[in-house]
């Protein structure tokens, strides 16, 4: 990796706010992804398996860290981004997104830590992402 300053171990990103999501961004992100859980969408299956309304399609808030990264370090390209799925966030929450730095090297890129705090505070999602220097195409 060359030009820029690397961040520095325990940088973090700014916080970022999402949501909250209703009912019709949650139908429109169904139809996109192809994922039409009735979990997500139907209010009755919701209370009925005890969440007071239905939840945020967890692959829809682990994206919202794409716009994230990328308008922290516009000169770093997001080549691996993983999570794994805590708590519900549900429809009607707002969502705050946030990264902290964990390596930072030329060779290996910058390895952040990601985090996605609902409503209640506790991590909704954790997560990680790989960010490297962008490639040059060689044929």
């Amino acid at each position: 990796m060359s030009g820029a300053r690397l961040p520095a171990i325990g940088e973090r990103t700014p916080d970022w706010r999402i949501g909250p999501f209703d009912a019709a961004a949650l139908q429109a992100y169904a139809a996109a992804s192809g994922d039409a859980n009735p979990l997500h969408l139907d209010d009755d299956l919701a209370h009925a398996i005890g969440f007071p309304a239905p939840p945020v399609h967890g692959m829809k808030l682990l994206a919202a860290f794409e716009p994230l990264l990328c308008a922290w370090r516009r000169d770093l390209f997001l080549a691996r981004l993983s999570a794994k799925f805590v708590q519900p966030v549900l429809r009607g929450e707002e969502v705050t997104l946030s990264g902290r730095v964990l390596r930072s090297s030329p060779e290996e890129g910058v390895f952040l830590r990601l985090l996605a705090y609902g409503a209640t505070r506790a991590p909704a999602l954790v997560g990680e992402a790989l960010m490297t220097a962008p490639r040059k195409f060689r044929p």
